[in-house]
């Protein structure tokens, strides 16, 4: 076949048909940019995976949810401790949670949304390309590499004459950023701020799944799990997630953990064998699996999100937000790519021309988002959390099972006795009164 000659054709470049590169896309199409994403997938989603829950507030705002693949809406939050074998859970089924737009939660499969969600980028006038890889960044002068007046003005991919020049490229190539790695655009992320995610889909029949997880017609739950029952010595946590005819079930944890030996699988393994976990995916059949890496860094992390023409959005600009109870990154992805379509669009002039400066319009207003607002009011979490691992993972949940045991316990004993034991075993684990007032002190900000 003919190969098509798309130099100087198109206003902007998107690499990754991905949530974030999807909303730009449609973004710039619906100013009147003719746009083109590149995706290296044999379709949008193919390659890309997450737990299973996707936040859609602004996907709401950029197009009609009505026919989008949309799985089951979330209905129950349920939060786990788990030990070797206790597990102390909170669960949270808010009436309000059944009406539209279902708080804005809903599980889907990657591969099926993000295919719809590039359908609204055509359909609003971008082209799509897939199955072509990116492998670097063109600039004046030829070189792929930063020099003094060396802005972007293109991509290199892997298809014969598979030079492409554009006045803007979108990168939203995911945590996995090699293109924006190689053009000296960011860092690669240091150890500490990654994490490592493994998970199964697992096949059964719709009455099981409303069965095992109390949900009816479109409702679903999404499960958390935190302790060593979770994900052994590491820092993380496990994750349930109910789909139409399948669940997600998998785990996360920093990459430095899996590195020192405790391999993904294993864990994902030992997790689904927990007395807690095991008869929610007993039976189910695999059919798929994958593993990913999450960027965690945080704000500190973020490079520089604007640089010599291009823009950086979503996983390849660390857009992830986890404090312990909040697990957010497919929102931020699409607000990401909203807002860098957006300056996109204001920076290009009729004649072809680029107003770089209004490039930074992207940053400043991802800046005044929820998105970065997030990233820095929760800064503080991760470090504190994993400083306080054996603590929160371990002590704690092991006080909590003994504490709910005593509690509990049916004998001939008063229940004021078993009551000031269990009070015990919770301030033995904490470190008694001061522990305790000093562990409410450092995580009062959980609360702000």
């Amino acid at each position: 076949m003919t190969q098509p000659n798309y130099d100087d054709h198109f206003d902007a470049i998107v690499v990754g048909a991905g949530l974030a590169g999807s909303a730009a896309a449609l973004t710039m199409a619906r100013d009147g940019l003719d746009v083109l994403v590149i995706e290296r997938g044999r379709s949008p989603g193919a390659k890309n995976m997450f737990g299973g829950v996707l936040y859609t507030p602004t996907v709401r705002e950029l197009t009609d949810l009505d026919g989008a693949p949309l799985e089951r809406y979330v209905a129950e939050r349920r939060y786990g401790v788990l030990t070797e074998r206790d597990e102390t859970a909170v669960s949270m089924r808010p009436g309000q949670w059944h009406e539209e737009p279902h708080n804005d939660s809903y599980t889907v499969l990657r591969a099926d949304f993000d295919e719809w969600f590039a359908e609204q980028a055509q359909d609003a006038g971008a082209t799509l390309v897939t199955e072509t890889t990116v492998t670097g960044l063109l600039r004046e002068g030829g070189s792929d590499r930063p020099t003094a007046d060396g802005r972007i003005v293109g991509v290199e991919t892997d298809r014969p004459d598979g030079t492409i020049r554009a006045p803007i490229v979108v990168l939203a190539e995911g945590a996995n950023s090699l293109v924006s790695e190689r053009s000296g655009l960011k860092q690669r992320d240091d150890r500490a701020d990654v994490a490592v995610a493994a998970k199964e889909v697992l096949k059964f029949d719709k009455e099981t799944i409303e069965d095992r997880f109390r949900v009816r017609d479109d409702a679903g739950a999404a499960y958390q799990y935190f302790g060593t029952g979770a994900v052994g010595d590491a820092f993380g946590g496990g994750f349930i997630y109910t789909n139409k005819r399948t669940i997600s079930v998998g785990i996360t944890y920093r990459i430095e953990d899996a590195a020192s030996g405790q391999t993904p699988q294993d864990t994902l393994n030992t997790f689904k064998q927990h007395p807690a976990v095991a008869p929610l995916v007993a039976d189910g059949r695999v059919v798929e699996y994958s593993a990913h890496a999450i960027p965690e860094g945080g704000k500190d992390a973020m490079p520089s999100l604007v640089q010599d023409g291009a823009v950086i959005v979503g996983d390849a600009a660390g857009l992830v937000f986890n404090n312990g109870v909040h697990l957010e990154g497919t929102n931020m992805a699409v607000e990401s790519g909203y807002h860098a379509g957006k300056a996109v669009a204001r920076a290009l002039g009729e004649d072809g021309s680029v107003n770089h400066s209004s490039l930074r319009d992207y940053p400043a207003a991802l800046a005044d988002s929820f998105v970065v607002k997030n990233l820095e009011h929760y800064a503080w979490f991760h470090e504190t959390a994993a400083e306080d691992r054996e603590l929160l993972f371990d002590r704690v949940p092991k006080a909590l099972a003994e504490a709910e045991t005593e509690y509990f316990k049916m004998d001939r004993t008063a229940k004021e006795a078993h009551a000031d034991r269990a009070k015990d075993r919770l301030l033995d684990g904490v470190g008694g009164y001061i522990g305790a007032a000093k562990l409410a002190w450092k995580y009062r900000r959980m609360l702000k």
